[in-house]
């Protein structure tokens, strides 16, 4: 036999029809014992691969899923695609990486690229939605989207997601808990609901234990590092500066380290650091970051298996499947000086 084994191949080697074979090879319960053993050994012999494209034209599935996120510059995601493509791999799906940049017109196409049947369902990481006018409008009701971390509050769609108040909250007390009582937040971009309710958490930890904000104490960024820098430096400046710092996200951490540092500025003898995401390099800087760690694989498969029960007709689920989160304690907090 030449070229790629065909499905006619086996068929012509067990005697049974090409139908046969086919819906033994699909998995349709309906093909009896001995005839789907013989079937499926025979196919593992031949060495026999699906012809997905074949299949594409019949079934009108692209057999691939996109996962669309902000910024794929970010190593964050790389342990999210990990447990996408594990899941979607065990399914026959494979992933095609989507990279928003913050922009709307990107996020728009990778819609419309959904839409136009290019890849079966998305995965949404980018935490807003396209605000072109009337978007929301042609959404159709059952579109197989799932969002994954980065929350949006107005769409229909399910959501896996962690508790970012509670995690936040959490952060900041182990600073209350060190000593520390003026202590600054640098935000994501607001009105973001993921920025919001982590700042959210950061107030209430504060309030909780009778510490009075600054309206300057509150900082906002953007994710990236440079932001956390600039944010950093305009809090350095005030006439009381913070003793401490809990930041949004690591990378912003990394950025407001190096200005703290750039500054003259111990860290953590003179201003403790708290960043949020557990990023790998986190443990690698020096001192490793004290933050909080999201099972960032677990989010990848969770969401991917959402979609798979949305592919075979199952219900979305109303609630957002919510996931646990660890404050990895390590060298950039300390007690202040003054204690």
């Amino acid at each position: 036999m030449t070229g790629r084994p065909k499905i006619k191949d086996i068929a012509e080697r067990l005697g049974v029809s090409p139908a046969t074979v086919s819906r033994a090879l699909a998995d349709t319960g309906l093909v009896a014992e001995p005839t789907l053993s013989r079937i499926r050994e025979a196919a593992s012999q031949l060495n026999y691969r699906p012809n997905v494209s074949a299949r594409n034209l019949r079934t009108r599935r692209s057999m691939a899923v996109l996962l669309v996120v902000r910024d794929i510059g970010n190593p964050f995601y790389l342990d999210i695609l990990k447990g996408v493509e594990a899941a979607a791999r065990a399914a026959g799906y494979s992933v095609l990486m989507g990279n928003a940049e913050n922009d709307p017109t990107h996020e728009t196409e990778y819609f419309d690229m959904l839409r136009d049947g290019h890849a079966d369902g998305m995965i949404l990481m980018t935490g807003s939605l396209p605000p072109e006018q009337g978007f929301r409008d042609r959404l159709p009701a059952d579109l197989p989207v799932v969002v994954a971390l980065e929350m949006i509050e107005e769409a229909r769609f399910p959501h896996v997601q962690i508790d970012n108040v509670a995690a936040a909250r959490q952060a900041v007390e182990h600073l209350i808990g060190l000593g520390h009582r003026r202590i600054a937040h640098i935000s994501g971009p607001v009105p973001e609901v993921m920025s919001i309710k982590r700042r959210d958490g950061y107030r209430t930890a504060m309030r909780d234990a009778g510490l009075a904000i600054p309206d300057s104490y509150e900082q906002r960024g953007d994710y990236l590092l440079q932001s956390g820098r600039d944010a950093c430096q305009r809090l350095l400046s005030l006439a009381e500066p913070p003793t401490a710092i809990f930041l949004a996200n690591d990378e912003m951490a990394f950025g407001a380290i190096h200005e703290l540092r750039r500054m003259g500025r111990d860290v953590p003898g003179d201003v403790s650091v708290v960043g949020f995401d557990d990023l790998y390099l986190s443990e690698a800087f020096f001192p490793p970051l004290t933050t909080v760690a999201q099972p960032r694989a677990e989010i990848g498969k969770r969401a991917m298996g959402l979609l798979l029960d949305m592919f075979a007709g199952g219900i979305a689920p109303d609630q957002p499947m919510v996931l646990p989160t660890t404050l990895k304690i390590r060298g950039t907090t300390a007690p202040p000086k003054h204690h």
